[in-house]
């Protein structure tokens, strides 16, 4: 193997790796995590792991784990029956302080007006609202009828 190859391999293997921290992330959100066990679990520095992070996926870890805690309150939010206080908790917060501010950040209002008008939302679930908001390639559009 050439330098170039061994290069390649590697970068591969960190791609993986930075692929299983956003796994975790998105399976153990409401786990208390950090970039520190993060980067424990990854065999990497915590700032080696956030740079190689933002660069790759476009957002801190710290960043990407917020927002999957903020979506899944909107979520519980929409649903209506678990206080604000429980939802925080349920998500991950350990601070409702934190958890209001963080919200009020990424959504734009705090918690307790997007619960009282969850109208700001996108109003069906995520799975669909991904599905429906997909962009599509030319070839893959379907020709209209009046061609």
């Amino acid at each position: 193997m050439d330098q170039d190859e061994i290069r390649a391999e590697e970068h591969l293997r960190e791609l993986v790796t930075l692929r299983r921290v956003r796994d975790r992330i998105d399976r153990d959100y409401a786990q208390p995590l950090d970039v520190d066990a993060l980067a424990r679990g990854a065999h990497m520095s915590a700032g080696h792991l956030s740079r190689r992070f933002k660069q790759v996926f476009g957002e801190s870890p710290y960043s990407y784990l917020m927002t999957r805690r903020i979506e899944r309150a909107m979520a519980l939010l929409r649903r209506g029956d678990l206080s604000i206080t429980d939802v925080c908790f349920q998500v991950g917060f350990s601070s409702l302080g934190t958890f209001s501010t963080r919200f009020a950040e990424l959504v734009g209002m705090p918690p307790s007006a997007y619960r009282a008008d969850p109208g700001h939302g996108p109003g069906i679930p995520t799975l669909l609202e991904k599905q429906a908001l997909r962009p599509i390639r030319n070839r893959e559009a379907r020709p209209r009828a009046d061609q």
